[in-house]
C-alpha cells in the first residue's frame, strides 16, 4: 500500500475487540434467516424456498440503507481519528433525517409493487403464492431496519461495538420465540405459517431499534459527541454524506440484486433446487460471519488510520485482519466438511433434502475462504473514502458473477452446487482487484 507518514498499528486484541461485536451484529440478521429457515424447513419445502426468495428480495431494499449507513460510518470514524468529536453528533443527526425519507420511499415501493415484481420473476405458482404471503408482512420491517443500520454504523464508526452485542441477543431471542409461536401456533398464538415467520422478523427488528435507542440515550456520552442536540440542517453535509454513500448504496444494490437473480434462476431449476439453496444460503450467511465482520473492521480502521495520519500502516493492518479472519473461519469450515449432515440437520429434518444439499455445502466452504480475502480489501477501499472506485470494481466483478450464474443455471442447466461456484468467483475477483488498487492506486483523500 502507498507509503505515508505515520507508523500507527493495531494489536490483534484491538482488532478482535472491534470485530467480535460486529460478528454478533451480523449474527443478528443471520439468526433471523437461520431460525426462519430452521422452522420453515420443518413446515414444507415450498415455504422454505419461498421465504428464501422473498427474504433476499426484501434484503435488496434493506441493503440500500446499509450502503447509506456505510457513508455515515466512514465519516464518523474519520472524525473520531481527527478527534473532532462534536461533529459526530451532527453527522448522525443528518443521517437520521435522510434515513427517515429513505425508509418511507423503500416502504412505498415494496407496499405497492412487490406482488407485480415477484410475479415477473418467480416461475412456480406455489412459490409465488407463499412468497407474496411472506412479503405482505415482512416489508413493514424496512421502516425500522433502515434506522438499525444507521445505529450500527455509528457504533462501528466509534469502534464502540458492545451495544451491537446486546442488540443481537435481544433480537435473536425475540425472533426465535415468535417464530416458534407464530409459525406453528404455540403459546396461544395463531398458526400463521410463513406469514408468522415474517411477523416474527419485523418484531425482532423493532426490538433492536428500541434497544439501540435506549442504549444510546443512556450509555453514550451525548455531550461529548453532541448527539440529539438537533442541529440546524447543513445542506453541504448532507451532500457530502450522499457523495460518499451513493456509490456504496448502488454497490450494495447491484450486489444483492445479483444475489436475488441467483435465486430466481435457481428457482427455475425446480422447487427442490430452490429448497436446497434456501438451506445453503442460511449456512453460507452463518459461516461467512467472520468474513463480513472483519471486512467491516477493515473499513472503519482504514478511515480511522487516515484520520490519525497513519495511512502508512494500512498494509500491515489489513494483513493482520485477514489472518484473524482465516483463524476464525478454519474451524467452522472444517466442521462443515467433516460433519455436513449434522450442520444441515439444523435446517431440515428431511434426510433426502439434507443429503442433496451436501455438495453445495462443500462448494460454499471454498467460496467463503475467497470471500474473506475479498471483503477485507474491498471494504478497505470504502474506508479510504473512494466509494466511487469501489462501485466501479463491484460492477466489473458482478458482471463475471452473473455470467457464471447464467452459464451454470441457464446454459448448462447443471446441478445447483455448480451454480454456487459463482460465490468463489465473486470473492476472488473482488479481492484481487481491490488489493491491486490499494497497492498501486491513488487512494488517499480528505472527506
Amino acid at each position: 500500500m502507498n507509503p505515508s507518514a505515520g507508523h500507527q498499528h493495531f494489536s490483534y486484541k484491538t482488532l478482535w475487540d472491534i470485530a467480535y461485536p460486529i460478528m454478533l451484529g451480523n449474527l443478528a440478521q443471520t439468526l433471523i434467516a437461520m431460525t426462519d429457515t430452521a422452522f420453515l424447513g420443518r413446515l414444507s419445502s415450498i415455504a422454505l424456498g419461498a421465504s428464501m426468495v422473498a427474504g433476499v428480495y426484501y434484503f435488496v431494499y434493506s441493503t440500500i440503507a446499509w450502503g447509506f449507513g456505510t457513508g455515515v460510518q466512514i465519516m464518523v470514524a474519520r472524525r473520531l481519528g481527527e478527534k473532532r468529536y462534536k461533529r459526530i453528533g451532527v453527522i448522525f443527526e443528518h443521517g437520521w433525517a435522510t434515513v427517515a425519507v429513505l425508509a418511507i420511499v423503500l416502504f412505498l415501493i415494496q407496499h405497492f409493487l412487490s406482488d407485480a415484481i415477484l410475479k415477473l420473476f418467480i416461475h412456480s405458482p406455489n412459490i409465488y403464492e407463499a412468497a407474496t404471503e411472506f412479503i405482505k408482512y415482512r416489508h413493514y420491517g424496512i421502516l425500522i431496519v433502515c434506522f438499525n443500520y444507521l445505529y450500527r454504523s455509528l457504533y462501528i464508526g466509534l469502534s464502540n461495538t458492545r451495544c451491537i452485542t446486546y442488540t443481537t441477543i435481544v433480537m435473536a431471542c425475540v425472533n426465535i420465540f415468535l417464530d416458534y409461536a407464530l409459525i406453528f401456533g404455540h403459546c396461544g398464538f395463531p398458526e400463521m405459517g410463513i406469514g408468522g415467520a415474517a411477523i416474527a422478523s419485523v418484531c425482532a427488528e423493532l426490538s433492536a431499534f428500541l434497544f439501540f435507542t435506549c442504549y444510546t440515550i443512556t450509555r453514550l456520552p451525548l455531550k461529548k459527541y453532541h448527539l440529539f442536540v438537533f442541529h440546524k440542517i447543513e445542506g453541504w453535509l448532507i451532500k457530502t454524506i450522499l457523495r460518499l454513500s451513493l456509490p456504496t448504496m448502488f454497490q450494495k444494490l447491484i450486489s444483492f440484486s445479483s444475489w436475488f437473480l441467483f435465486f430466481i434462476l435457481v428457482e427455475h431449476l425446480g422447487e427442490e433446487q430452490i429448497a436446497i439453496s434456501g438451506i445453503i444460503r442460511s449456512v453460507y450467511m452463518l459461516i461467512g460471519i467472520p468474513a463480513f465482520a472483519f471486512g467491516a473492521t477493515a473499513n472503519t480502521l482504514t478511515s480511522r488510520l487516515i484520520g490519525e495520519g497513519g495511512a502508512g500502516a494500512l498494509g500491515r493492518t489489513l494483513s493482520q485482519i485477514l489472518r484473524l479472519s482465516w483463524v476464525f473461519l478454519l474451524p467452522i469450515i472444517l466442521f462443515c466438511l467433516f460433519f455436513p449432515l449434522t450442520v444441515l440437520s439444523i435446517y431440515t429434518d428431511d434426510v433426502v433434502l439434507a443429503e442433496a444439499s451436501v455438495p453445495s455445502l462443500y462448494v460454499i466452504c471454498l467460496g467463503v475462504v475467497a470471500m474473506s480475502f475479498g471483503m477485507v480489501y474491498f471494504e478497505a477501499i470504502s474506508g479510504t473514502g473512494n466509494t466511487t472506485r469501489a462501485l466501479i470494481i463491484e460492477i466489473f466483478v458482478q458482471a463475471a458473477y452473473v455470467f457464471v450464474i447464467w452459464f451454470m443455471a441457464v446454459y448448462l442447466h447443471t446441478d445447483v452446487a455448480y451454480v454456487w461456484l459463482s460465490e468463489f468467483t465473486y470473492g476472488t475477483g473482488i479481492g484481487v482487484l481491490s488489493f491491486a488498487y490499494l497497492k498501486w492506486g491513488k487512494w488517499q483523500k480528505k472527506i
